[in-house]
């Protein structure tokens, strides 16, 4: 037997203080925000402030840091102070700077300096080519030089004027002359001193002819021997000239170069540099011994000193400054990489067309993010590096070989056609931090196994902070630092009370206030420019719901078109009255980053079928896989509650009425359970109450999201109808801590227009509908008589007897539906 009905328990609505909770500053005193203290960096965000803290002071391999956050976290200002304020604890990294390389000039060489000094050297060493320009030509040029030059030339050229000289007395003696003609040398016959012509040459006996012919020929030999001496003699003059030249250069360099070095006598490579400069000096004295010479080649080095140039003879000798900490503040360097292609990431070459080819020398190299980050921290945005190509790669490198090599990518891609430099790499000692949204930590981390080799310090940024009164008061620091950061107005009470409260709202929570800056920052902007617009010197309530008020009027027409198409007829929702098979089930639409609800009519049809519930948004793969998953929960919760003997012998369909787009989520299926109920116990349900929570397979209704907006989207639909005093939104139970609705609904409910009921199970929202008790098996194992549950079975039960007799389904045995 059944028990008697029971009366439906009495689910009350919630209060009105139950449906905003007001912010309690009370706690401080203040009359503006510009009479609070900033917030130190990260105080809201402990968890992620310990974490940089610790990567930032740990000196081991590996323990850089990966900032994570949601999407509008801002996590670059937060990152920048807390960096900022560890790097002032570092001590400044050297300088560094390229030189040529006179050993192997496609291989500058790296120079390391103390913080400050490289551009010290770079003014030395074109101070010292300045000096050698002067000094050089006027040694050269001197009466000591020229006479010692001149004596040098003059011993040289009286050792082949003797020569010339003994042979000359040879043929003398031999009485043959030695004349020189434009073709070179001639011998003839020579008699009294004077040469003897041709004719009477021939008149000679045939003994004296053949006499001279012979001694011509023996002169002719010595004449060949003494002429091959003499590029000997003249290769003795050139060296001897050299070996002078170099003496005297070496003598009028010393002075310059020791003066040079004297201020990097502790850095033996600059010493290095310096001497292999001296020798480079001494072996292209032609360079500096002319003063014309000397004045045309000199002009590319002035110019050089405000930009690199290809031409000029002494660029070979200037310093390219890549990284200095001359002009930088006290302690280790911060630096953000905003765009991190390979070449801003670790260096770049540059090339410069000559004569129609691409040259390059070590004056073009060009310092990435390492190089000035060396010695300190990088920043980068990791979806800004992850969408470069070549850019992650080639920071794990830096990494794992701890120092910077430059890389150009045309050679990574084949399309390299000049010759190019390979610079010394230079040793990298630096802290690396990558910021980004979660999503892409967990992908990256998913996919490649040496994330967790070089970023060992995880910093993830909470979004929400405990609304305590030590959170409000927090909260009230943090909007005073944010308006003043940015130069905003400062704040009056009532504005920082209602912008607490609206951070409550953004959080879609009661009990949290959203740590997502970016768009409480946004309406802080606004409500300054209003209030600049109406003459005030602070920013009050009016200005900030103002300012809350035109950001949704400008993003909600989506939402206008939405309810017009309802409020004329177009979109069928019934606000009034009671239909079977027919609930109101509440959604949410995201459009541009403003989400509101809207009501939606959600319907069921029943009849005798083989157990299956056919989601109709499934069928058409309109449906997403959590709300498949909550249609799937439906037939386990109908089986456990009716079906506890055998199959049922159902068919039923479930539609979301004028949806033609996607559905996911499970928050509508509470209300597909009560519209499956009232089909099959053909009860109708209360129009004038919309529904949204999700049930599991036990009957108990649980928590969704965007509650807020969807008891909004149904309100301004009745509230445009007329409200009647009986509508109103079923919620789940623990949905009520999240409830922070508009002002107009919270004095609705007050005045008894509107209701929001919370429910906790299945069977309160069905009494709450149908206005009859669910009701629950009693000791005999039946539902009350009258009940809906009662109702339901035993229309199940007809279904049963309608349904042809069949054999018991085999297990994995596909459900049959009988066509009605």
């Amino acid at each position: 037997m059944s028990g008697a009905t029971a009366v439906p328990p009495q689910i009350s609505p919630l209060p009105a203080d139950r449906l905003y909770r007001a912010a309690d500053i009370s706690s401080l005193a203040f009359t503006t925000t510009a009479d609070l203290a900033p917030l130190p960096g990260l105080e809201d965000q402990p968890r992620a402030r310990d974490a940089i803290r610790l990567g930032t002071a740990m000196a081991r391999d590996g323990f850089n840091i990966f900032a994570i956050g949601a999407a509008g976290s801002r996590l670059q200002p937060a990152l920048r102070g807390l960096l900022d304020q560890a790097a002032q604890g570092r001590p400044e990294p050297r300088d560094w700077a390229y030189v040529y390389n006179f050993a192997d000039p496609q291989r500058p060489i790296a120079l390391g300096l103390p913080p400050g000094r490289a551009p010290l050297l770079q003014r030395a060493i074109h101070e010292l080519i300045d000096d050698l320009r002067s000094i050089l030509p006027a040694v050269f040029e001197g009466d000591d030089y020229q006479k010692r030059r001149a004596a040098l030339l003059q011993s040289i050229q009286a050792k082949s004027e003797a020569a010339f000289a003994a042979l000359n007395q040879k043929a003398t003696e031999a009485g043959i002359a030695i004349m020189r003609t434009p073709n070179g040398f001639a011998m003839a016959p020579m008699k009294d001193g004077k040469v003897v012509p041709p004719a009477e040459f021939n008149a000679w006996p045939e003994a004296e002819q053949q006499a001279a012919r012979s001694a011509i020929e023996g002169l002719e030999h010595d004449l060949e021997e003494t002429l091959r001496g003499v590029p000997r003699v003249e290769k003795e003059q050139r060296d001897a000239v050299r070996a002078l030249d170099r003496e005297v250069a070496a003598f009028a360099i010393a002075q310059p170069f020791a003066e040079a070095g004297e201020t990097f006598a502790d850095l033996a490579p600059v010493q290095d540099f310096l001497a292999a400069m001296r020798e480079d000096v001494l072996e292209t004295l032609p360079l500096f011994a002319s003063p014309e010479v000397a004045a045309q080649a000199g002009a590319p080095l002035r110019e050089a000193r405000a930009g690199p140039r290809l031409a000029g003879p002494f660029e070979r000798y200037d310093v390219n400054v890549l990284v200095t900490q001359a002009d930088s503040a006290a302690g280790a360097p911060v630096i953000e990489e905003l765009h991190p292609t390979l070449g801003n990431l670790v260096g770049r070459i540059e090339y410069q067309q000559m004569q129609g080819a691409l040259v390059t020398n070590f004056r073009l190299i060009r310092a990435g993010a390492l190089h000035r980050a060396n010695g300190g921290t990088l920043m980068v945005d990791v979806r800004a590096l992850l969408t470069e190509p070549f850019s992650w790669p080639a920071l794990k490198r830096a990494l794992t070989q701890r120092r910077i090599v430059i890389e150009d990518v045309a050679r990574f891609v084949g399309l390299a056609a000049t010759v190019s430099l390979e610079p010394d790499p230079i040793p990298l000692d630096i802290k690396v931090v990558l910021y980004g949204e979660r999503q892409l930590y967990w992908l990256l981390e998913a996919v490649d196994p040496e994330l967790s080799r070089h970023f060992k310090v995880l910093a993830d940024f909470d979004d929400e902070l405990d609304r305590t009164p030590g959170g409000e008061a927090l909260m009230a620091r943090l909007i005073a630092s944010m308006a003043s950061r940015v130069g905003l107005r400062p704040l009056d009470r009532d504005a920082v009370t209602r912008t607490i409260e609206h951070a409550a709202r953004l959080a879609d929570d009661a009990d949290k206030l959203t740590l997502l800056v970016e768009r409480l920052g946004d309406t802080l902007a606004e409500a300054d420019h209003l209030a600049s617009q109406l003459g005030r010197d602070t920013i009050g309530c009016t200005d900030i719901d103002a300012a809350i008020a035109a950001r949704i009027h400008r993003a909600q027409r989506i939402r206008e078109r939405s309810q017009e198409m309802i409020l004329r007829d177009i979109a069928l929702i019934d606000t009034t009255g009671s239909q079977v098979g027919q609930v109101n089930g509440l959604s949410v639409l995201s459009v541009g980053g403003f989400a509101f609800g809207r009501p939606t009519r959600i319907t069921c049809q029943t009849r005798p079928g083989s157990g299956r519930i056919v989601d109709i948004e499934r069928e058409v793969k309109l449906g997403g896989p959590l709300h498949s998953k909550g249609v799937l929960i439906l037939g386990g919760l109908l089986g456990s509650r009716y079906a506890l003997d055998g199959p049922m012998s159902l068919a039923a369909s479930l539609v979301f009425e004028q949806s033609y787009g996607g559905v996911d989520g499970d928050s509508a299926s509470s209300a597909e359970f009560y519209a499956l109920v009232s089909a099959l116990a053909e009860l109708p349900l209360r129009q004038d109450l919309a529904v949204t929570g999700s049930v599991n397979q036990h009957g108990e209704v649980q928590a969704i999201g965007g509650v807020n907006e969807k008891i909004e989207g149904f309100f301004d639909i009745c509230a445009a109808r007329g409200l009647t005093g009986t509508q109103g939104v079923l919620i789940p139970a623990a949905n009520a801590q999240h409830l922070m609705l508009r002002a107009d609904i919270v004095a609705a409910c007050r005045q008894g227009r509107f209701a929001i009921y919370p429910v906790t199970t299945i069977d309160q929202g069905i009494a709450l509908l149908t206005g009859r008790p669910a009701g629950a098996r009693g000791a005999d194992g039946a539902y009350p008589t009258g009940s809906v549950n009662a109702a339901v079975e035993a229309r199940l039960a007809r279904f049963a007897k309608a349904m042809p007799h069949r054999g018991p389904e085999q297990p994995g045995t596909p459900a049959r539906e009988t066509q009605a």
